[in-house]
């Protein structure tokens, strides 16, 4: 799942005072000048041979197209209220295959149409499927108000949020309040969100006509007159996965608190600590994720001259079907706790670092290291390697592909939850007009930002994002 942050910068505030012969007038600098609007877009890109959705194995091909605009509008001189707006548009080979039945073969329409096509279906986790699923979008709108005291030394929010795709739909809501003392010099801050989600299932294809049939499932609806082969290629009847249970709650509910510290240490050095508590409750499983038991025999609906080599890219033609979907407790409680800290070397050359230690009761333990070196080449250009390393530990409930027994209560081959750890290499270039002389309408251009980052996982997984955002203001 995709989520979107709205970062606010709220810029200090200070009080002038002029004296005429008879009276002090105060003027007080507005939080914001201006209208501000940043127009953001990006392109992800990954691969990778361990998908969820066929159980632990098979491709990750995805790639994702989103964009967002942020408008931050100054209610007064203290108020700042900021609307962002989001689309993100996906197409995904794992997905794909929660039908994986190809349209030449079977199915191959609508998730929840499984009627047969054709006589001759075939799949496999190795290409994508010609499903809905294959693609989808998400859409997401948050909006944030915000105010400031007279002396900008208090500072509140509220902010609610919606996002919407195909089998999920999120509402959050939740505020913070931000207090500087020391000359602005130190600055506490809290904030509290709520998230209740709901899904809307979309079970494998085998699981769903299961689901409906009961024991009978075979003699009906997609199976009717499709052949299911035993592992040894011979047609076969004895498919039953009494594993599955139908899923009785669709809510997922989140909520967490946040506090931040953050001190300006010396004239070139500034730190600050976080930590946030969250706590998740209700289906936190993927109703689609398959799960295949070591303990249970296997069934195929494909070509079986491809059940020899199944666990291989040379692997066309032929898909097993699932003993179970992947089960998870109905809680998870997260606690990532972090330090920043950042030191200006030298009016070219600045350094911002970022450590984040994370650990929840599902078993998984985490180290994030990252470091941005930002290189001011002039006035207006600025460029910034940064680099990112992470490892995990693998939760209690993970094991791969065809490992799991049925005996056990919780289970998933997710590897976003198994052992692992990742490179992120990347660099960033920014243009600043301070002046805001290119113009679009009203609105002059205040600063361009570029980044491109390439993802290295253990486990395989590689990805490459590119992203592109443009400031503009409003003209006074």
């Amino acid at each position: 799942m995709k989520k979107y942050l709205v970062i606010l910068a709220l810029l200090g505030g200070y009080r002038s005072f002029a004296q005429t012969k008879d009276s002090t007038a105060t003027f007080k600098k507005r939080v914001l000048e201006a209208t501000e609007v940043d127009f953001l877009i990006s392109y992800y890109k990954q691969d990778g041979v361990h998908s969820s959705v066929s159980g632990g194995m098979g491709s990750e091909k995805l790639t994702d197209l989103a964009s967002n605009i942020v408008v931050s509008i100054p209610m007064s001189a203290d108020a700042i209220l900021t609307i962002d707006a989001g689309l993100s548009a996906y197409t995904s080979a794992s997905s794909s295959n929660i039908n994986p039945f190809n349209s030449s073969g079977a199915s191959g329409g609508d998730d929840d149409d499984d009627d047969r096509a054709g006589a001759a279906p075939y799949g496999t986790p190795w290409l994508a499927s010609s499903g809905a699923s294959a693609q989808d979008a998400l859409t997401s709108v948050v909006i944030n108000y915000s105010h400031s005291s007279d002396d900008r030394n208090f500072i509140w929010n509220a902010d609610v949020a919606f996002s919407n795709e195909y089998d999920y739909t999120s509402i959050g809501f939740g505020g913070g309040v931000a207090k500087l003392f020391n000359q602005k010099n130190t600055e506490i801050s809290l904030k509290g969100n709520v998230y209740l989600d709901q899904w809307r299932p979309i079970l494998p294809t085998e699981l769903h006509q299961f689901d409906q049939y009961g024991s009978s499932f075979l003699n009906n609806g997609y199976f009717s007159g499709v052949t299911v082969y035993d592992q040894n290629g011979v047609a076969s009847n004895a498919y039953l996965p009494s594993q599955f249970k139908d899923i009785q709650s669709v809510n997922r509910n989140s909520y967490s608190l946040s506090f931040s510290f953050s001190q300006i240490l010396t004239k070139k050095l500034q730190a600050s600590l976080f930590f946030d508590v969250l706590q998740q409750q209700g289906l936190l499983s993927t109703p689609y994720h398959r799960i295949y038991f070591a303990d249970k025999a296997n069934y195929y609906i494909g070509q079986t001259q491809y059940i020899p080599v199944y666990e291989t890219a040379e692997n066309v033609g032929v898909y097993r079907l699932a003993d179970d979907i992947e089960r998870l407790p109905k809680s998870r409680f997260k606690l990532p706790i972090g330090l920043r800290l950042n030191y200006y070397i030298n009016e070219t050359f600045k350094l911002r670092t970022y450590y984040r230690y994370y650990t929840d009761n599902w078993g998984i333990m985490a180290h994030t290291a990252n470091i941005e070196v930002p290189i001011k080449l002039n006035d207006q250009f600025t460029v910034y390697p940064m680099y990112r390393y992470y490892t995990q530990t693998e939760s209690k409930y993970f094991a791969p592909f065809e490992t799991h027994v049925s005996t056990e209560k919780y289970y998933t081959s997710d590897y976003d939850l198994s052992t692992f750890s990742s490179n992120q290499y990347g660099i960033g270039a920014s243009y600043v007009d301070i002046f805001t002389k290119a113009h679009v309408w009203k609105f002059g251009l205040k600063n361009i930002d570029f980044r491109y980052n390439h993802y290295d996982r253990s486990d395989t997984l590689s990805a490459d994002i590119v992203s592109l955002a443009f400031k503009f203001v409003m003209d006074r």
